[in-house]
C-alpha cells in the first residue's frame, strides 16, 4: 500500500468528507466575504499567512484584479511571446495597454530585450508564466531575478502549471518585494469544475485587490471545496508525481521520433514535426480518435503540436498514432 493510500484509511474520503461538510452549510446566510479559512488553509500550505492570499474565482479572476487595481489606462503590462494569452487579453478588458516582447527561437526568455521592453514601456506588471504556457518551459531562478531588477512595477509568475514544476518562485514572495506568483486548483488539484484560484504576495498587494473584488464573490461551497483539498495533499502529489514521470518517458520517446520537442516543467508537451504539416498531422492524429492541441497557426508556434501527458495507456495509444502518422 502506498503511503498515499495509508493516508486515506485514517480519514474520510474527499468526496465523504465534501458532502458531510455541505450539509452543514447555511444557504440562506452569505458566505464568508474575506475567505478568512480557505485562505487561512492556503497560507499554511505555502508557509505564509493568510495576509499574503487572495483568492479568485479561477486564476483569470486573480489576474484580472492585479490588472483592475495595478493597471487601467495610461499603464501598461509587459508579456513576453508566445506566452500565456489571456494576460493580454485580460490587460486589453481592463483598458491597459499591452507591450510584447520577445523570446529566443528556442522559446526561452531574451533578457537583453526584457530589459529594452521595461525600460521603454515602464510597465505597471511584468508578466511571466512558469512552467510557460504553451511551451512548457521553466523560467530559470536567475532569469526571474534579472526580470524582479529591472522592472519598475509588479512581477506577476503565473504557476498554473507550478506543481509539476522543479522549482517555484513562491518562496521568493516577500513584503519587501514586488513579486505576485499566482496558482490554481484546476490542474494539479483536479479541480478545474470548481474555478478556484489565488495569488500569494505581499500584504499590501493583497490589499489592493481587496479594494477592486466584488463583495462575496467566492461562494461558500467554493471556500469549503479549495480548503478540503488541501487535505489530500499526499494523494494530490502522489498524482503529480506520476504525470511527472509518464512526462518524462512520454518525451523520451519523442525525441526517437521526426519532431522537435521543447522540455517542459508542465503536464503537456510541445513539438512540432519535422517532414510533415502540424495541422496535417493534427488531422490524422485526430483521425485516428487522438485529440492534441493544434498551435499550428499561431504565430511564433508555426507547425507546433502539444500533448497533454494522460495515463500510460493513453500516452501508449497516441504514440502508436504518431508513429503511424509520421511513417
Amino acid at each position: 500500500m502506498s503511503p498515499a493510500s495509508r493516508a486515506t484509511t485514517h480519514r474520510r474520503w474527499p468526496s465523504t468528507a465534501f458532502l458531510e461538510e455541505l450539509a452543514a452549510i447555511l444557504f440562506n446566510r452569505y458566505p464568508d466575504r474575506d475567505a478568512v479559512a480557505l485562505r487561512r488553509t492556503i497560507g499554511e500550505f505555502h508557509g505564509v499567512g493568510l495576509e499574503n492570499v487572495f483568492a479568485g474565482n479561477g486564476s483569470n479572476e486573480v489576474l484580472q484584479a492585479l490588472c483592475l487595481a495595478y493597471g487601467g489606462a495610461g499603464r501598461s503590462v509587459a508579456v513576453f511571446e508566445p506566452t500565456y494569452a489571456l494576460h493580454s487579453h485580460i490587460a486589453r478588458i481592463t483598458g491597459t495597454a499591452v507591450v510584447t516582447g520577445e523570446r529566443h527561437a528556442d522559446f526561452t526568455l531574451d533578457l537583453d530585450e526584457v530589459a529594452r521592453v521595461l525600460r521603454d514601456a515602464s510597465p505597471a506588471i511584468t508578466f511571466l508564466c512558469s512552467p510557460n504556457n504553451p511551451t512548457g518551459m521553466v523560467e530559470p531562478a536567475e532569469s526571474v531575478a534579472a526580470v524582479m531588477a529591472g522592472a519598475p512595477g509588479l512581477v506577476v509568475v503565473d504557476e498554473a502549471y507550478g506543481q509539476f514544476a522543479p522549482r517555484s518562485a513562491i518562496d521568493e514572495v516577500a513584503d519587501d518585494r514586488s513579486l505576485v506568483v499566482v496558482r490554481t486548483f484546476s490542474k494539479t488539484w483536479s479541480m478545474a469544475a470548481a474555478r478556484l484560484g489565488y495569488c500569494v504576495a505581499p500584504a499590501w498587494a493583497v490589499r489592493e485587490l481587496e479594494k477592486v473584488t466584488l463583495p462575496y464573490h467566492l461562494d461558500s461551497v467554493k471556500q469549503l471545496g479549495g480548503r478540503l483539498a488541501l487535505q489530500y495533499r499526499a494523494e494530490m502529489e502522489a498524482r503529480v508525481a506520476a504525470l511527472v514521470e509518464e512526462r518524462g518517458r512520454l518525451a523520451a520517446a519523442l525525441a526517437e521520433l521526426a519532431v522537435d520537442v521543447w522540455p517542459s516543467g508542465a503536464n503537456f508537451i510541445l513539438f512540432r514535426p519535422r517532414t510533415r504539416d502540424g495541422a496535417d498531422v493534427w488531422q490524422q492524429l485526430l483521425d485516428r480518435s487522438v485529440l492534441v492541441r493544434d498551435f499550428s497557426t499561431w504565430p511564433r508556434l508555426e507547425g507546433c503540436l502539444r500533448v497533454t501527458v494522460g495515463t500510460p495507456h493513453e500516452n501508449d495509444v497516441f504514440l502508436s498514432a504518431l508513429r503511424e502518422v509520421l511513417a
